[in-house]
């Protein structure tokens, strides 16, 4: 039987400093919405260090939602939902969450992808309730690491609509949403964790 999980070296770098970051952040109990959840190695992780709370990983790949069961049957968590099909410019098929978690999607996906994350969001989250972002980003004020420029220039010669955004840009788009200013925590390789709170 052919193994269907997914593996990225990145997760395994950086899934215990958002763990660290998440702990803080996230409510004591309640259902959190994965967007974008790739190969599930982050879902999967927090939900065994979360036992509290239920996860809902999505995403719209085919191989990633196999890739999300495979490790949650591997691991036999049982607060793992089975994942849902949709990309965020999509219908979101969930009416309300406790929080949302979106992990390196901004910076690889089309712009227009960042205000329905933010409009999707506002709209299941009650007052209070949280929208973690992680990945790298440019700041006003702020010298881009030579890493993320180089990063950045690799990710547009692979599609011109992707790339490092502007956190003033997406800050912005979460006011207008309806979300807080961000909350920004420095982390490694030159990445954040940003937190909007629904207002």
């Amino acid at each position: 039987m052919t193994d269907a999980r997914l593996y990225y070296p990145a997760t395994q770098r950086n899934r215990d400093v958002i763990l660290g970051v998440l702990r803080g952040v996230l409510p004591a109990s309640g259902l959190v919405l994965e967007i974008a959840s790739g190969s599930g190695e982050h879902v999967v992780h927090f939900a065994a260090a979360l036992p509290q709370l239920t996860f809902q990983p999505s995403d719209p790949e085919d191989a990633a939602r196999r890739s999300v069961a495979a490790w949650t049957e591997r691991l036999g968590l049982s607060n793992v939902l089975p994942p849902l099909a949709f990309h965020v410019q999509d219908k979101w098929p969930i009416d309300a969450a406790d929080a949302v978690v979106c992990i390196n999607m901004i910076h690889i996906a089309p712009w227009e992808a960042t205000p329905a994350l933010l409009q999707g969001a506002a709209r299941i989250l009650s007052p209070g309730a949280p929208l973690y972002l992680y990945g790298p980003y440019r700041q006003k004020g702020v010298v881009t690491a030579a890493s993320n420029e180089a990063f950045d220039a690799d990710l547009k010669s692979r599609n011109p609509a992707w790339g490092l955004r502007k956190l003033e840009d997406v800050a912005d788009l979460a006011r207008t949403a309806g979300f807080s200013a961000p909350e920004v925590t420095l982390m490694p390789a030159n990445n954040l964790s940003v937190v909007f709170r629904r207002v």
